[in-house]
């Protein structure tokens, strides 16, 4: 439910403005821009753990729910949509999701639009009791979810994909792919299906692992960074068709770091050779590339994807949002230095940090989880 407050919704935020620009020196921003942070196009005053736009701009998110039982305390998330409008309903009561006799606990790790925006996944973290003696044990699993609330029976069983990572939709709106842990912790993965309809499907890519994917919108291939089980060789960058064996080496890496993220048009590719260097690579001509020393970080696309908005911070850690302009990718062959510039980081909303964020899919609006209180804020997408 949405907490009353009596005094100021932004009395908080706006006092730790007021702290941050004694501390950084900062007063001498003109009023009316110190301000803008007061006047959010939409707010939703909830202890936030996850949230995603959807094609159409709604918000699906995740609110924190404590439970008390006689021997544990547990959390089981709630799971809300506010649309355009600002209009909300909680869809998913947290309290009545449950499974076996065993007490278990779960939060909100991420959710995955279905292409018509019907359907969702929701990543959970779970930490289950496992026996008598308490012990417990952690595992990712993903929640099929309509957009009302109701839970999706995959072949009229259950509706949990258990072992179950960075779950993503195909185009047909009824096939899952997923990330199931091959190495722990979290270290090496294979790629595995399952169709609504159907359950577990056979994979053509059994037997290989991957340290991370990003889909190519609109498609059913996938951009994999491959990594060979005994971990001693380097890490290939890879084009996978999901629904056949072919596919496409684009590029052997110098390191990987994480970040994986393809571009909204799918032309582009970016991920973090180390905690340092940011790599783009253009996915049409992949020996076009450039490198960008900016730290580790979380990355989103510009619409125009002339450049990034970088968290510097890892993810779901705080750290301020900054744009990166992206330099031309120029051609570089085998064993040719590739220069690294340093582009200057824009900060936006005043420098403050943020425990998440995202860009709407129209481009327009810039949603953030604001740190502490973990409230959720939509502004116009700075420029």
């Amino acid at each position: 439910m949405i907490c009353p407050c009596a005094r100021s919704r932004f009395r908080w935020l706006r006092q730790f403005c007021a702290m941050f620009c004694v501390l950084a020196g900062c007063c001498s921003i003109p009023a009316s821009r110190a301000q803008d942070l007061d006047k959010p196009v939409q707010s939703i005053d909830e202890e936030i753990t996850a949230f995603a736009y959807a094609p159409d701009g709604r918000i699906v998110f995740s609110v924190n729910r404590n439970l008390k039982t006689k021997l544990y305390d547990l959390e089981h998330d709630d799971i809300w949509i506010q649309d355009s409008g600002g209009k909300r309903r909680r869809i998913f009561e947290g309290q009545k999701f449950t499974r076996s006799n065993q007490p278990f606990s779960y939060i909100v790790d991420s959710f995955r639009w279905s292409p018509n925006g019907r359907m969702f996944l929701a990543e959970l973290f779970t930490t289950a009791v496992v026996d008598d003696s308490g012990k417990t044990q952690d595992s990712s699993q993903t929640l099929l979810l309509e957009d009302n609330g109701k839970e999706i029976r995959i072949a009229k069983g259950d509706s949990l994909i258990l072992d179950a990572a960075d779950s993503f939709w195909l185009p047909d709106g009824g096939t899952i792919g997923y990330l199931s842990e091959s190495v722990k912790p979290r270290q090496l993965f294979s790629l595995k299906f399952t169709r609504i309809s159907l359950g577990v499907l056979p994979s053509v890519y059994e037997g290989r692992t991957f340290r991370d994917l990003a889909p190519l919108p609109g498609t059913s291939s996938t951009i994999a960074i491959e990594q060979d089980h005994s971990q001693t060789g380097p890490s290939r960058l890879q084009r996978l068709d999901l629904l056949s064996d072919d596919e496409m080496e684009l590029a052997t890496l110098d390191g990987y770091g994480g970040g994986l993220s393809v571009s909204p048009s799918g032309k582009k590719v970016a991920y973090f050779l180390d905690k340092e260097i940011l790599e783009v690579r253009d996915l049409a001509s992949p020996d076009h590339l450039a490198r960008l020393r900016v730290g580790l970080g979380v990355i989103r696309w510009s619409p125009d994807e002339s450049r990034i908005l970088l968290k510097r911070a890892i993810e779901k850690k705080s750290g301020d949002l900054v744009w990166i302009d992206l330099p031309p990718l120029s051609p570089s062959s085998k064993g040719q230095e590739i220069p690294i510039s340093q582009p200057q980081a824009i900060p936006i909303l005043h420098g403050l940090t943020f425990r998440d964020f995202a860009i709407s899919p129209d481009g327009r609006f810039l949603a953030v989880v604001i740190t502490g209180k973990r409230n959720l804020l939509v502004f116009p997408l700075p420029r």
